[in-house]
């Protein structure tokens, strides 16, 4: 199976690189791209977006996202699947009201291809958080105490949870630098701590499902 992968940011895409050949069988023939965005915005009420595309904003561009990949997919041969999945932050939504704006836009595009929405509760730092080993491995120096405090999934700030815990004067001193130093940590973050984490035992329950769910389709292919 082949899987297309859509993200938010470059951190998420540097994150994933590394993350999903520890999830699937790579020698099974499967085959995957992250593609990365750049902000999540929110997804146009008429589902028709006036944005400038070269922004790359992830759920403006959506629906057009999702027909454009649904065309592709319907293209291919019968013995080559393809499934769309889109990764997304939670942020400071509500889960159950942003998960049903997802399946409005996909229920109202009227597509046939396996498209799947997996969203970061709060934030993809969660699935760092996720494991708290691979943190204190990727950084030694990590402040123990605030990782141990950190609950997987909660609403919390968790990006600067774990800026707190490993970053040098923590959230607020790298905020001070401005929203493209905080996504280059987040990057740094991404390439240093992914490496380290075992994906069968992440805590974080919103990773488990992104897992489960690309090895359920995997699996489901190779049968």
């Amino acid at each position: 199976m082949h899987f297309e992968i859509l993200v938010e940011d470059l951190s998420g895409k540097k994150a994933l690189d590394i993350l999903i050949p520890k999830i699937i069988d790579m020698n099974a023939g499967h085959t995957f791209r992250v593609h990365s965005y750049k902000g999540s915005g929110h997804i146009p009420r008429d589902l028709q977006s006036v944005s400038d595309p070269s922004k790359r904003i992830l759920l403006e561009r959506l629906p057009k996202l999702i027909q454009g990949y649904d065309k592709t997919f319907s293209s291919y041969s019968d013995n080559y699947a393809a499934v769309l999945i889109v990764v997304c932050d939670l942020d400071n939504r509500c889960f159950r009201k942003f998960r049903q704006e997802l399946s409005n836009c996909l229920e109202k595009s009227a597509i046939q291809s396996q498209i799947y929405f997996c969203i970061a509760i709060e934030e993809g730092e969660a699935w760092y958080l996720g494991d708290i080993n691979a943190i204190k491995i990727a950084y030694p120096q990590a402040k123990s105490a605030i990782l141990d405090s950190y609950i997987n999934d909660s609403i919390c700030g968790t990006w600067e949870k774990l800026a707190d815990a490993i970053y040098r004067g923590g959230a607020k001193q790298l905020s001070k630098l401005g929203g493209a130093s905080v996504g280059q940590e987040k990057t740094v973050w991404a390439e240093n701590i992914s490496p380290q984490m075992n994906v069968d035992i992440n805590r974080s329950p919103s990773f488990g499902y992104f897992r489960d769910k690309l090895r359920h389709l995997s699996q489901e292919e190779s049968r």
